[in-house]
């Protein structure tokens, strides 16, 4: 049950953080909060399966909570790997790439980090930063660069810490679905 709990934990963390980040205005983009809800959800209803699996020793809801928390454990460990393994330059490469593919993020990110532009600001530009109207604008770059490194590596151990709780939780699936149920009649197979 501790790690239905664990997964559990992980789905209202996913739901509370993306539901503040749209209350306080932080995330303006109803597309991310919507995909980081979903997934939310839907770990939740994993966790839920697995919960009433475990309880009703169904044998096949196990089955299928040990595969599907195996599949979550692959992905989460390999993003959480990818987010360990960011060099300053691959930070730097994928952030300008993210600047550049989406307005409503850069937006959010001037008007919260109170810059204009990624690097270099031009005046024909329009930008949502108090600073435009005083045009003391710094670029965005070196902001969201010092902020990014602490955010990859807090993000990465965290999901590292949680990917070795869902392999604990396959591990522990896997062995309480093999074993037979107390509650069952043992004449009954007979």
């Amino acid at each position: 049950l501790c790690v239905f709990s664990s997964l559990q934990l992980v789905s209202l963390l996913l739901i509370g953080i993306a539901a503040w980040g749209i209350g306080f205005g932080l995330i303006s983009s109803f597309r991310v909060v919507g995909v980081v809800i979903a997934v939310g959800v839907f770990l939740f209803f994993i966790a839920l399966v697995g919960l009433i699996g475990a309880v009703k020793h169904h044998q096949v809801l196990l089955f299928f909570y040990m595969i599907i928390l195996l599949l979550v454990f692959i992905v989460q460990f390999s993003v959480s790997c990818a987010c360990l393994a960011l060099n300053k330059e691959q930070q730097s490469e994928l952030l300008e790439v993210g600047w550049n593919n989406t307005n409503s993020a850069r937006t959010d990110i001037e008007r919260n980090l109170n810059c204009c532009g990624f690097r270099v600001f031009y005046p024909n530009e329009t930008c949502t930063s108090d600073c435009f109207r005083t045009h003391q604008c710094k670029p965005c770059a070196p902001i969201i660069e010092e902020y990014s490194g602490m955010v990859l590596r807090f993000v990465g151990g965290i999901g590292l810490f949680f990917s070795f709780t869902e392999i604990l939780g396959v591990w522990l699936t896997y062995r309480y679905r093999n074993q037979k149920d107390p509650r069952a009649n043992p004449s009954a197979f007979l």
